[in-house]
């Protein structure tokens, strides 16, 4: 019997949500812990020819895919894939689906949040605050300013519109380069941006793309974000230009290591805005895109699939 399964719904998002009921005709297992170790994801999925993957820390490496040869499909709910080895996944003919575009205009608006968080110091002007002060913090405006956007997928391209929309120069970069007068090279974004965000995919092309060069760039007040994936960024050299004040701030949702270790030196930066990896996380979002991550399944097995990456 076909068997779906649900290996890493924790903390529960799937089991309280209303696309489930999308679930009541199919056979489907939901666990609501995470699988402790690769041999406990093997037992959890072995028997399912589908499973829908919640949390990016679930590995599904050549040796799990190795230990599930009903496995037909892997529904991601999400954008990224850097958790599944696809090429291993390719070789098993197990397709791998993800929801693209679904949080856009969520993670749009959570880099808007981090923009003006860093640029009007609105943490540690709240803490002074609450501690009694009176502060009158020369604060940046941002109409004018130049935005830079690291990648012109569907979030980049929803992170120009609402850039643009409060007054700021757009100029961007990506990988597919086209004629276009807002498109520069990377290292003229870097120069040339008061903001700098970043909304590439993880991928072996892209790890690790930003580094010192890139920050020793920076205008002196200049911001950056990253609500893309930690390990685009070197964080050792982004740590380093915060410490030496190189350029103002940043706003960071992801991290090389997630969640942020205690011993983490950006937790004690100042001049840094930090966010739990959160920024696709709305009620509209996540309904949207579980919903989505079941009618991959449920088109996959009607023999007409979509969104698969590889």
């Amino acid at each position: 019997m076909s068997l779906i399964v649900i290996p890493d719904d924790a903390p529960p998002v799937m089991s309280l949500s209303d696309a489930i009921t999308q679930l009541r005709d199919c056979e489907h297992r939901v666990y609501s812990t995470l699988p402790a170790n690769a041999p406990e994801l093997v037992a959890r999925i072995a028997d399912a020819d589908a499973v829908i993957n919640i949390r990016a820390s679930t590995r599904f490496t050549a040796d799990v895919l190795a230990g599930c040869p009903r496995l037909r499909l892997i529904s991601i709910w999400g954008t990224g894939t850097d958790h599944v080895d696809l090429e291993a996944a390719k070789a098993r003919g197990i397709a791998v689906t993800n929801t693209p575009a679904v949080s856009a205009v969520a993670v749009a608006e959570h880099t808007l949040s981090l923009i003006f968080a860093v640029a009007k110091q609105t943490v540690n002007v709240d803490q002074a605050v609450r501690g009694g002060e009176w502060p009158r913090a020369m604060v940046q405006q941002l109409h004018g300013k130049t935005l830079g956007v690291i990648g012109t997928g569907a979030i980049g391209r929803e992170v120009m519109r609402l850039g643009a929309g409060i007054g700021m120069n757009v100029i961007s970069w990506s990988f597919n380069q086209r004629r276009d007068p807002a498109r520069v090279t990377l290292d003229d974004l870097f120069r040339r941006g008061d903001v700098v965000s970043v909304h590439v995919r993880q991928s072996p092309e892209t790890l690790g793309m930003i580094r010192a060069d890139h920050f020793a760039m920076m205008k002196p007040g200049a911001i950056f974000i990253n609500t893309a994936r930690g390990r685009i960024v070197v964080e050792n050299d982004l740590v380093e230009a915060l410490r030496s004040k190189r350029f103002a701030g940043a706003g960071l949702d992801v991290f090389e290591t997630e969640p942020l270790p205690s011993d983490s030196p950006l937790r004690l930066l100042p001049n840094v805005v930090l966010t739990p990896h959160a920024a696709g996380i709305t009620r509209e979002a996540t309904e949207a895109g579980l919903a989505m991550a079941i009618d991959n399944v449920l088109a996959f097995r009607a023999g007409t699939p979509v969104h698969v990456v590889n």
